[in-house]
C-alpha cells in the first residue's frame, strides 16, 4: 500500500486525532485544572491518540504481535525511571514506529511525521503567541528540560512582576517588608531584557540569576 493511498483515510483520522487531544487539554485547562497546563502535556494529549491508533492499527490482527507490543510497554514502564508523561509518551512512540515498521512501513513514516510535526509545531507556535503577549503553556521546573530562571529579592511589592506571567512563585515577608520572586524564562533574550528592566530599580534588593545549560 502506497502512502499515498494512506493520505485521505488514515491521515485525516490522524489529525481528527490530534485536535480531539488539544481540545481535551484546553477543556481541562479552562476548567481550572492548571496541572495540564504545561509543554509535555500538551504534547502528551497531542500525541497519544494518533500513537494508540497506529500500534492498534497494525497489531490488530496479530495476537503474537499484541502480546509482545504489552511485554515492550511493561518493560518501559515499569523497568525506567519515567519523569514525565511526555517522557513515557516518546518511549511508546519509539516502540511503537520499530513495531509498525515490521508491519507497514507508511504507518511508521505517518507517525514519524506526527511526531516531529507536534514538537516543532508547538515550539513555532509558542514563539508566535509569545509575540502578542500570550502563551499555549506555561513553563514548569519538572518537565526535565533546564530553564533560565531568576530569583529577585525587594523591599517592597512590585505589583509589575506580580502579575508577570513568567512568575513561577512569590514570597512576601511582612516583618522584614520583603519579597522574593521566582520566574521561568523560556530563553536568554528573554532573561536578559528583564534584568535589565528591573537591576536597577529602587526596590530590588539583589536578583540571581541561573541559565540553562
Amino acid at each position: 500500500m502506497d502512502i499515498l493511498t494512506l493520505i485521505p483515510s488514515q491521515l485525516s483520522t490522524l489529525f481528527f486525532l490530534t485536535i480531539c487531544g488539544i481540545l481535551i487539554r484546553f477543556s481541562l485547562v479552562f476548567s481550572g485544572q492548571y496541572w495540564a497546563n504545561t509543554y509535555h502535556h500538551l504534547a502528551t494529549y497531542m500525541l497519544l491518540p494518533g500513537i494508540a491508533y497506529v500500534i492498534t492499527t497494525v497489531i490488530a490482527n496479530n495476537i503474537a504481535l499484541s502480546l509482545g507490543m504489552i511485554g515492550a510497554l511493561s518493560i518501559v514502564r515499569f523497568r525506567h525511571p519515567v519523569r514525565s508523561p511526555f517522557e513515557l509518551t516518546i518511549f511508546f512512540a519509539l516502540i511503537t514506529i520499530g513495531i509498525a515498521a515490521s508491519v507497514n512501513l507508511n504507518y511508521a513514516f505517518l507517525l514519524i511525521i506526527l511526531v516531529i510535526f507536534v514538537i516543532f509545531g508547538i515550539l513555532v507556535f509558542q514563539k508566535i503567541f509569545y509575540k502578542v503577549g500570550l502563551s499555549i503553556y506555561q513553563p514548569s521546573f519538572n518537565e526535565g528540560s533546564s530553564k533560565n530562571l531568576v530569583n529577585l529579592k525587594s523591599s517592597g511589592v512590585i505589583k509589575e512582576i506580580e502579575n508577570c506571567k513568567n512568575l513561577s512563585s512569590f514570597f512576601y515577608s511582612k516583618d522584614t517588608n520583603t519579597c522574593e520572586y521566582n520566574l521561568i524564562f523560556e530563553n536568554r533574550r528573554d532573561t536578559h531584557e528583564f534584568l535589565n528592566k528591573y537591576k536597577d530599580v529602587d526596590l530590588v534588593i539583589s536578583c540571581r540569576t541561573s541559565f540553562e545549560a
